[in-house]
């Protein structure tokens, strides 16, 4: 199972395109669309988000609710749809893909950021969440929520939250995090930035619960589930660093101390671990390319948003005399958002992997 995603931020409209989506599974429309809105919300998003009203509309491979083994074409409509009227561009914004993509493609920096734009994402949780669906058939569930925002301070979760506990938590969080009394001081703190002109990026965390043993392959390296999970999460726009269980952490640590000491418990025997226990999740789920039986935890280290109401220093394409970068309408903080669109892009990886 795979899908491609098409469509530019201010065109017609952003379509996603499954194939290989198991037959017979009934689709419930509201998920996807709970899931788009999800992607809509958080604190500190910007204006465009009170332009759209992001639902999907299926239009191949569904019948009378079910799918049908067909590819399934998911499409998000844009209302602010200007493409063609946009103003151009000519001084590239650092930490885009304008200049690098204008140079590859010989194009103005328009149609490159038209597509390099994170709007591109509400296709990748369309897809996410039509995934989460098959996962819900075999026990499996999926959470993600903020971790950390800048150099805000947070908790680190600490215990073996469950699944419902974590999507509690997160749900009372108008930032995604799961600790929900620390709202106020962090919004505050972001308005401090947007204020100023500037943006924070954060971390995000997803868990899968009810992964059973053995998704993924140790045969060859493209058969790997963490490298699988490793270049959906980093392909996610904005994304710099990807980490599993304790990632670059168990770089400090000895190995007594890193890797996770296996039990039997019987009571576990027709569970997701066929009743090997571990009193410690180190290695997120996954050893040799497989999963182990213990929940998958996945993290991504998301930058700033390079769109800046305070210009940064750039040049013009045609003169190439310095000027300052133009704003265009962003977010101050897209981190609740993106801590969505991870959730989703894992949620497909462990998906395509069921019966492969």
């Amino acid at each position: 199972m795979y899908y491609k995603t098409a469509g530019e931020s201010h065109g017609q409209g952003i379509l996603a395109l499954v194939e290989n989506f198991p037959a017979g599974l009934e689709i419930d429309k509201s998920k996807i669309d709970a899931e788009l809105r999800r992607r809509q919300g958080g604190y500190g998003r910007g204006g465009r988000q009170k332009i759209e009203a992001d639902t999907v509309e299926i239009l191949t491979g569904i019948w009378q609710g079910k799918s049908t083994g067909s590819p399934i074409t998911l499409w998000i409509k844009n209302r602010d749809c200007r493409i063609d009227t946009a103003p151009e561009i000519m001084q590239p914004r650092p930490g885009h893909a304008d200049l690098a993509g204008s140079i590859k493609y010989g194009l103005p920096i328009r149609p490159i950021l038209e597509r390099a734009s994170a709007r591109e994402t509400a296709g990748r949780v369309a897809a996410g969440a039509l995934a989460k669906q098959l996962l819900e058939t075999h026990g499996m569930t999926v959470v993600g929520f903020v971790r950390s925002i800048g150099s805000l301070p947070l908790p680190t979760p600490t215990g073996n939250f469950s699944f419902d506990e974590l999507l509690r938590r997160r749900d009372s969080s108008e930032l995604y995090t799961i600790y929900p009394e620390h709202d106020t001081v962090l919004k505050s703190q972001i308005d401090e930035i947007g204020t100023a002109g500037d943006t924070v990026g954060g971390v995000v965390e997803v868990r899968v619960f009810g992964v059973p043993i053995g998704l993924g392959s140790h045969t060859q390296w493209d058969a790997k589930l963490d490298g699988k999970l490793a270049q959906a999460v980093m392909s996610i726009q904005a994304i710099k660093g990807v980490e599993i269980g304790l990632g670059f952490e168990s770089a400090q640590r000895l190995g007594s101390a890193m890797h996770d000491p296996i039990g039997y418990d019987s009571t576990l025997e027709h569970s997701a671990c066929q009743g090997f226990v571990r009193k410690t999740n180190n290695a997120g789920g996954i050893e040799g390319g497989m999963s182990n039986g213990q929940p998958i935890i996945i993290r991504a280290a998301m930058k700033p948003i390079p769109t800046l109401k305070k210009p940064l220093d750039s040049i013009d394409l045609r003169t190439k005399q310095s000027m300052p970068t133009i704003y265009e309408r962003s977010d101050v903080c897209a981190v609740p958002a993106a801590s969505v669109v991870v959730e989703n892009v894992v949620a497909f990886t462990i998906a395509s992997e069921i019966n492969r």
